[in-house]
């Protein structure tokens, strides 16, 4: 390990172990669906680092729920992963300066150029987006005068990526999600999206390992979102699936198949439609996450989730693609019919698929299995 490293010096200095370091870099690569031999590239790219990347971390129409997510997260800690890996240089939430002196630092960072900005929140529009408005300039001005320097932008959370509770019907400040108003100001300008409500710290720690390790941003669908996190839909790697498969289904809240661990499927769960990778990595450090803990998944990740009745169940033919799902609607209960039985044979050949995309590097645009995307 270079002695030059910052990196390395400030993991030094905090009595973080090469060992727990070389870890921390093969949990990267695991969680980027890399090869476990690109925990070593990630090590090596990330020791030769010699300067921290700026930061500039913007909220809008938002509860802050991502930034608690991130900032309460420990495996690794946000503390780690702000303090070795970047310089957070602006963040109404966490940062000590306030007023003139916080627009100031905003000011600075942008001048320098190659920065990274980090976006939570939805934007309004209506009304020339009167609002929200910070520091005299609305939303839509600060991203204007934020993004034009930055090297990359990342919305984090259903509302940055897509609107969220403020685009929800009726909208009353016509919201929209920042990722559209990004790529409407700046289209070549590169963006991933990270939706959830709120989003998964780890998601975004392996986010921007892959940018310093590699200087770019993940692969990604035809909504911006990384392959690695939003490439599987949950349905397909859901702990319950084989008794949606053998058609146990919970029916009431606390009833027997409640108790058994049975499909939530009945009672609304989003799962058939939501794609995350909420199965493998959890919540609360792998504690445990909505499925796990009985309730069903809300679809969170997805396009105006939040106009979709929580409790009732998703038609069959929003599920994509349909052909990969039986029709639990007609089809006896308790049985397996031929469509269920070949859904594993489809979901490793989908898995096979996109393993294959990530690895080349490109950009997937292919939409037959997943929603248009709408600003």
């Amino acid at each position: 390990m270079e002695a030059q490293s910052l990196v390395a010096k400030s993991l030094l200095e905090r009595g973080i172990t090469r060992r727990d370091f070389l870890k921390f870099c093969a949990l990267m690569a695991g969680t980027l669906a890399l090869p476990m031999s690109y925990g070593t590239r990630i090590a090596e790219a990330l020791e030769k680092k010699t300067t921290k990347l700026p930061v500039i971390w913007l909220e809008f129409q938002d509860c802050a729920g991502c930034s608690e997510s991130f900032t309460r997260s420990s495996k690794p800690s946000a503390a780690h992963v702000v303090l070795d890996l970047i310089s957070l240089e602006y963040h109404e939430t966490l940062m000590a300066a306030a007023g003139f002196q916080a627009e100031q630092a905003r000011e600075e960072v942008v001048k320098r150029g190659g920065y990274l900005v980090i976006i939570e929140g939805g934007v309004p529009k209506g009304d020339d987006g009167v609002y929200c408005v910070i520091a005299g300039r609305t939303a839509l001005q600060v991203i204007e005068e934020t993004v034009k320097n930055a090297a990359a932008v990342i919305t984090v959370g259903n509302c940055g990526s897509f609107g969220g509770i403020p685009r929800a019907h009726p909208s009353p400040t016509t919201a929209t999600g920042a990722r559209f108003v990004v790529k409407e100001m700046f289209p070549d300008k590169p963006i991933i999206g990270l939706p959830g409500c709120p989003v998964n710290a780890v998601n975004v720690t392996a986010t921007l390992v892959h940018f310093l390790a590699f200087g770019e941003l993940p692969p990604t669908d035809q909504h911006d979102r990384p392959l690695f996190a939003y490439g599987a839909l949950i349905h397909d790697n859901c702990p319950r699936r084989a008794h949606f498969d053998r058609g146990e289904f919970v029916r009431e809240w606390g009833d027997e198949g409640h108790r058994k661990g049975w499909c939530l499927y009945k009672m609304g769960c989003k799962g058939p439609i939501t794609y995350a990778n909420c199965p493998a990595v959890q919540w609360n450090d792998g504690l445990s996450w909505p499925i796990g803990s009985g309730h069903g998944c809300i679809g969170c990740t997805e396009l105006d989730f939040w106009d979709r009745p929580i409790y009732e169940p998703v038609k069959i033919q929003e599920a994509a693609p349909p052909a990969f799902y039986p029709s639990v609607e007609e089809g006896p209960e308790g049985k397996v019919d031929a469509v269920s039985a070949g859904i594993t044979g489809a979901v490793v050949g989908a898995a096979a698929v996109a393993g294959a995309t990530l690895l080349k590097g490109k950009k997937s645009n292919n939409g037959s299995s997943q929603p248009s995307d709408e600003g």
